[in-house]
């Protein structure tokens, strides 16, 4: 095979071929790469950030075209594909060009009672060198395009390896960059299948960016072990919702339907658990299965359609087996549950399911599509312990008019993000970090914390002093007696470490007259 054949998932048509990079050029690319970084790493970080501004401009201008091919190649509803890929994007670079220089300045730190013997400390923060973001087919372009965004501006260069299953909307970051004039080198796109991937990480990268499932994570990681390759991954989530009796039920429920069915479920962010209290259970899910009713399932290029195909067929069999296997637990499938075959497409409607707990997989394992799963609660503590009872921790959100409530929940729930009234959303905040613990993994894109990623402190330390240093050779009982009176000296407090300053004195003269 040479091609990449794209489907879109709507209608099962050929959407276009991407040639595949083959694996044994991956090394020569990776060699590229590095020797164009070495330039870019040299520039100004500002004039670095200038590309970054240049395509914010080439994104506004190609937006509309960029939304359907994202539609096309990977099914999400024009409205998706423009809010939750292009308009974040624009804001990410643009976010980025303005944090940058200050995220990779070099950083003066206190040094302690060395500082008054001539010394200095600096921590300057260098590109790791070439970067390789392995980028999933769910958010195509924004995921890739806002890691290699902070990427570029800390002054490394990027090798791109799109996923084989939404080829053409992943390799539109590329031409991107390129619109944008990014010299040649410092952007490659790497198309191909797992093979693919797993040259870039045998290609010695400086550090890999992945995101994607859990068990394609470990295996990256097992990988990357070999070469002592550092990792930024964020491996999914079961992110769960928790709505109090005080909500506004309306809102909660609205924000439960479009969390949980946005993009068909196929974000790592989305709502897959939600917890409601006991005294709202019954409205609340009423309200949820009215609204996911009342979603028009469909071609992503209608304008009016809120929900669109999944992306791939392995994944909406996947979410089958999973509605299988709770339907003969016992659970309740209120509405949706089953494959639309009147469809030529991937389609699974909307689905709301209760009568669920957490002795079904549907409530612990990634679902990754159009399920709801809703369950009562009767206290915080429970509804907080209940939040926390997964392998996963990328995400979640408390619904409540009580902010002091709802700050004491959020305080204990393992995320990387809580969200209070909202859901998903966060994720398109360009100058917060983004990542998870546990399962959805490690590390962090999108503002400081995102430039940070990919970029290694080095510690600069300067002494200006012609004096040997009182700590070497020889040692002696004169050595001995003035450290133990630094150490009673020095622990706390501006008086203490002027204390010192008598005992440094002496400690000093004694090097004059050593050998």
């Amino acid at each position: 095979m040479t091609d990449i054949v794209s489907i879109n998932p709507a209608t099962l048509e050929t959407v276009g071929k991407v040639p595949i990079t083959p694996p044994a050029k991956v090394k020569d690319l990776v060699a590229k790469a590095r020797a164009a970084q070495k330039d870019w790493a040299r520039l100004p970080v500002r004039e670095r950030c200038d590309i970054l501004v240049a395509a914010a401009s080439w994104l506004g201008e190609n937006a509309d075209e960029l939304a359907r091919t994202i539609t096309i190649d990977n099914g999400k509803p024009l409205a998706e594909a423009m809010a939750q890929e292009v308009l974040p994007v624009i804001e990410l670079l643009r976010q980025t060009a303005r944090t940058a220089p200050k995220a990779v300045r070099d950083l003066r730190v206190p040094i302690g009672i060395m500082g008054l013997m001539g010394r200095s400390s600096t921590v300057e923060r260098r590109p790791c060198g070439v970067v390789g973001i392995i980028a999933p087919w769910n958010y195509p372009f924004s995921i890739a395009a806002g890691q290699a965004a902070a990427a570029l501006a800390a002054g490394n260069a990027v090798v791109h390896k799109p996923s084989s299953h939404a080829p053409i909307a992943g390799g539109m970051v590329g031409a991107m960059f390129a619109g944008a004039g990014l010299p040649e080198g410092l952007f490659t796109t790497l198309s191909g299948d797992a093979e693919t991937g797993r040259a870039v990480i045998s290609a010695r990268v400086d550090k890999i960016a992945f995101t994607g499932s859990a068990a394609v994570g470990r295996e990256a990681m097992r990988q990357a072990a070999e070469s002592a390759t550092p990792l930024l991954l964020e491996l999914g989530g079961k992110d769960p919702m928790i709505v109090r009796a005080d909500a506004d039920i309306d809102l909660a429920s609205d924000g439960a339907v479009w969390g949980a069915f946005t993009n068909a479920g196929q974000a790592c962010a989305s709502v897959e658990r939600c917890y409601v209290h006991e005294s709202i259970f019954e409205v609340f899910v009423e309200l949820c299965v009215r609204k996911a009713l009342a979603l028009k399932l469909g071609n992503g290029m209608d304008p009016d359609v809120d929900v669109g195909p999944m992306t791939t067929l392995a994944q909406l069999e996947h979410v089958e087996e999973q509605l299988i296997d709770a339907r003969a637990r016992g659970a309740n499938v209120l509405c949706g549950g089953e494959r639309d075959r009147s469809r030529v497409g991937f389609f699974m409607p909307p689905t709301v399911i209760a009568g669920v707990d957490h002795s079904f997989p549907i409530m612990r394992d990634e679902t990754f599509g159009p399920v709801l799963a809703l369950m009562p609660f009767s206290d915080d503590m429970q509804a907080a312990g209940l939040a926390n009872d997964s392998a996963y921790g990328l995400s979640a959100s408390i619904w409540t008019r009580d902010k002091k409530a709802a700050r004491r929940m959020a305080a204990v729930i393992g995320a990387g993000t809580v969200m209070i009234n909202d859901c998903l959303s966060a994720h398109a905040i360009a100058g917060a970090p983004w990542g998870g613990v546990k399962l959805s993994g490690f590390g962090r894109s999108h503002g400081t914390a995102g430039i940070e990623e990919f970029t290694a402190p080095v510690h600069l330390h300067e002494c200006r002093s012609s004096r040997k240093p009182f700590w070497w050779y020889p040692y002696d009982m004169g050595l001995v007696e003035g450290l133990s009176s630094l150490a009673r000296r020095i622990p706390c407090g501006t008086i203490s470490r002027l204390g010192a300053i008598p005992i440094l004195a002496r400690l000093l003269r004694r090097t004059r007259s050593s050998p």
